[in-house]
Parts: structure tokens; sequence; C-alpha cells
């Protein structure tokens, strides 16, 4: 049963997967009122749950990746702003968002930094010497700051991402093959949609060459995990530097017998640092839904 203080704070929805906590859980309670299914005695399907605050609930915070479906948002009819904890956003049914033009943010401004440390560190892992040019997919948050952190090696940068950026000055590159063609290292740090699934094909590293190297500390499904085994085993590429793989937890065995090759267990955001910019990020957010003023790390709804 909710205090007189708690009824009178903002209410905000929480859709967590069983057993995942999110540390500033009690800092958000002192502003706002969480709705939480797992947090009741039995805990309550998502359904009944759901249904039951529909009326009330304006904001639903998704922790972590749990799928945000067409049902799950058919059952809150007045949801205005999807706050997300994670930089992808596959799990969330965005076009029936665009649809009821229901907001969507992400956590992409705060995981940037240190996403962009493990990225440059991968790439020295593996590499013997500096390559004269480098490119990068998806020159996003994450991808401008790789960036900013390369250019005092005397880097040649180029990118590519779905239109130009007027204020970039590196090359752009309207396909993935064409920057592959052109350059020696590969960056991967775009978003997954259903467009850019595998979108590092086994021609595009066939493109790379065999002086070719590649990074990934986007998400997993970006590259073609199959075809990229085959050809770091066949010597058809240079090396690559991995911190998410298709199916985690299971990586693929040939990987590890690889002297080219360097892995990290998914941790490029797993530092204190991200956990509290992610907690400021969410907490500003909040704040300014219930207040009316903008919000950040906007997802574009197209």
């Amino acid at each position: 049963m909710a205090t007189v203080k708690e009824e009178a704070l903002p209410l905000v929805l929480v859709h967590r997967p069983p057993n995942f906590h999110f540390p500033f859980k009690h800092r958000l309670q002192t502003h706002f009122r969480l709705l939480d299914s797992l947090d009741s005695d039995p805990p309550k399907s998502t359904h009944s749950f759901f249904s039951r605050h529909a009326a009330s609930v304006r904001v639903l915070l998704c922790v972590d990746t749990i799928p945000i479906t067409r049902d799950i948002l058919s059952l809150l009819l007045f949801l205005q702003l999807i706050v997300g904890s994670s930089t992808g956003v596959d799990h969330i049914d965005l076009q029936e968002c665009r649809r009821r033009s229901i907001a969507v943010t992400n956590a992409g401004k705060a995981f940037s930094p240190d996403v962009a440390d493990l990225a440059v560190g991968l790439l020295i892992d593996v590499l013997r010497r500096v390559f004269a040019s480098f490119q990068i997919s998806g020159l996003g948050k994450h991808g401008a700051k790789i960036a900013k952190r390369l250019e005092p090696f005397g880097c040649a940068i180029s990118y590519n991402s779905r239109r130009k950026k007027p204020s970039v000055p590196f090359p752009w590159f309207k396909n993935v093959y064409n920057l592959a063609v052109n350059n020696d290292v590969l960056i991967v740090c775009c978003m997954l949609t259903e467009e850019s699934r595998h979108i590092i094909s086994k021609d595009v590293m066939t493109a790379l060459g065999k002086e070719g190297v590649i990074i990934n500390v986007g998400r997993e499904a970006l590259i073609d995990e199959k075809e990229l085994v085959q050809l770091l085993v066949r010597g058809e590429l240079r090396g690559a530097g991995l911190d998410v793989f298709e199916n985690e937890p299971d990586v693929p065995q040939e990987l590890f017998s690889l002297k080219n090759v360097v892995l990290s267990p998914h941790c490029a955001v797993a530092t204190p640092e991200c956990f509290d910019a992610l907690e400021d990020l969410i907490t500003a957010n909040l704040h300014a839904f219930f207040s009316s003023k903008p919000l950040q790390s906007v997802v574009e709804l197209e």
C-alpha cells in the first residue's frame, strides 16, 4: 500500500526481466512512484499488472532489453514515453511507437565514452602497428567518441551512416562495402535494426582484405559471425577485437585459438562511470517529461 507521500509522486511503470535489479532504483523512488510487477507479493503477470495501471500510466521505464511488443503497448493506452536503459532499441516496437507518437529515449549518451575507450583498447591489442586509415560504421554518439580518440594517432578516418553529417569533417561513404574497400580497419558501433542485421557481410569483410581488422563494440548481430570466423581461420583477415557475440553467452570455439583475435566479455558499458551516467540520464529524462521540458537522447522514429 502506497503512503500519502508516495501517492503524490509522478507514476512510472517499470518493465524489467525477473531477478534483474537496477542499482539506482532507490534514488528514483525519492522522486517518482515506481510501479513494478515484480515487487508484488506474489509477483503478478505483466499483462494483469499493466492492465491494472493502464489508465494512470504515461511513462514506461524499460530496464535492460526486455521486449516491448505491440501487445505490451496495446495494454497502455495513455503511454507517452518509453525511457530505455540500453543503447540498442531493437527490443522495442518502434513502428508502433511511431504510429502512436510515443517518444523513446535510450542510453547512448551515457555509455559512449567507455564504449569508445574499449574500442580503441581492443584495436591497440589486435594491432602490432598502427594502420594509416580507419573506418567507422555508424558515426553516432559512440562512433564520434571513437573518432575523437583515434585522431591523435594521426589516423585517416572515414565513416558510414544513413546520412552524411554536415558537421563531420571525415569522408562519408554511402554504403559499408565502399567503406571497406577504401580502408584497413572497420570499427562497428551502429544501431541494430532489421536493415543493419549482418550489415558486415562476407562481401564487406572480403573487401576489407587480408590486412583488414574488425572491431565490434556495437550489437552482436551486426556481423555475420560464421563468415567472420571462417575468414579469420583461413587468414583472410588480419585480426579482430570483439566485445559482443551473436549467440551469447556462447562464443565460437575457433576464436579462442587464434592469436590475432582479442575477446572481451561484453563489458564495454560495465563500469561505475557508465552506471552513474545512465542513472543521471534516466533521472533527468523523467524529470524533464513531468516538467514538460525537452528530453535527452531521443531515438529517431523513422
